[in-house]
């Protein structure tokens, strides 16, 4: 009889997390004590119970456009080094206790220069607070810089990238709202990325279509997709039978990773249900797909609650779990023997002793 793995199960596997946003992941307290401390008025409550509970609710809006919003007062409060290292410090901790091994997080530096600070000033204060996360809690957190793609600082954040590669920096991303902000509007920041030799991903196929991710991959040369969840339109599905276009063709067979984000995906609209999410299907015809959290405040979720979700909604086991765990591992920006080693070493003897000596083993 298979027995499903409960959320505690689920939270003792050795897991891999790609796409989390640090201005998404705060804890609401933490905010309500960094408004305070930096005389940030706006917050929409001050209680902190009631504070996450407007995050979720605002988020939930259909919308990749409202769901943005909700970022105006978590960056508001990270405007200095010491709330960025605090929360880059938290965010170690609370992913640690989630029972992931290997996390990269991103943000965008541009968004931290209010109250003064540099560039490199922010980059080193994420670094600090990360460094000393995995000291205490043992879980080794890369960053991804990220320009945001209505402006125009992606050549100054794509040097970043490399200037700090060898300090915890691992790859760049580009991010906020895909309609009317191709990805080509940055290309010459890619094209320098791909001289240095340097990892990106790009948000594409979230809140724009097929033609996103073909610029994404194709003009841009993105290593992974994140999201790309608007890949499905371009697979006929015919019952158990799929036909795949071209593009859909090249992303399974060159096996460009998808960063999922299942909550967050219906929280913008891009899908409806977890039960309807294109996750089903393209985990079935074996995309490298992940799974990951995106913005766990406001879609007030865990990795370990995603995938119970997707548990629930497709019968997975520890069997699919390690295969979205070994795919994220695989695709992270981190040297080929670190990626060997955490998979060999840490992830298949983990999920061999939950499968086959744990609490609730599937039979």
């Amino acid at each position: 009889m298979n027995v499903r793995p409960t959320l505690d199960d689920i939270r003792r596997a050795p897991k891999v997390l790609l796409h989390d946003h640090l201005d998404g992941g705060l804890r609401p307290a933490t905010i309500v004590e960094l408004a305070r401390d930096s005389g940030y008025t706006d917050l929409p409550a001050t209680d902190a119970d009631a504070l996450g509970e407007w995050f979720e609710a605002a988020a939930n809006s259909g919308s990749l456009e409202r769901y943005l919003e909700t970022f105006t007062h978590t960056v508001g409060v990270l405007q200095s080094a010491e709330a960025l290292t605090r929360v880059a410090y938290e965010c170690a901790e609370d992913l640690a206790n989630d029972g992931i091994v290997y996390a990269e997080v991103r943000y965008a530096p541009e968004q931290h220069l209010r109250a003064g600070l540099s560039l490199e000033q922010v980059v080193e204060a994420v670094l600090d607070g990360f460094a000393r996360g995995r000291r205490d809690f043992g879980i080794r957190v890369g960053t991804l810089v990220t320009a945001m793609r209505h402006q125009a600082r992606s050549m100054e954040i794509a040097e970043l990238a490399v200037r700090y590669r060898d300090e915890g920096v691992v790859g760049f991303d580009i991010a906020g709202a895909e309609a009317g902000y191709p990805p080509t509007r940055h290309l010459d920041a890619f094209e320098y990325l791909q001289r240095e030799n340097a990892h990106f991903t790009i948000h594409a196929g979230e809140g724009f279509g097929l033609p996103s991710i073909w610029q994404a991959i194709q003009w841009c040369g993105a290593d992974r997709l994140g999201h790309g969840v608007r890949i499905i339109d371009d697979i006929e599905v015919d019952g158990d039978d799929a036909k795949l276009g071209r593009l859909a063709g090249y992303v399974r067979d060159k096996r460009i990773p998808l960063e999922m984000c299942p909550t967050s995906n219906i929280q913008t609209g891009a899908a409806k249900s977890i039960e309807e999410h294109p996750i089903g299907l393209l985990r079935r015809l074996s995309f490298r797909v992940t799974v990951n959290t995106d913005n766990r405040l406001m879609s007030g979720t865990t990795l370990s609650q995603e995938l119970l979700k997707l548990a629930e909604a497709f019968g997975y086991g520890w069997d699919d779990f390690q295969w979205f765990t070994v795919n994220a591992m695989k695709s992270a920006f981190v040297p080929f023997n670190e990626r060997l080693e955490l998979i060999n070493g840490v992830i298949k003897p983990g999920f061999a002793q939950l499968k086959w000596s744990g609490a609730r083993p599937l039979a």
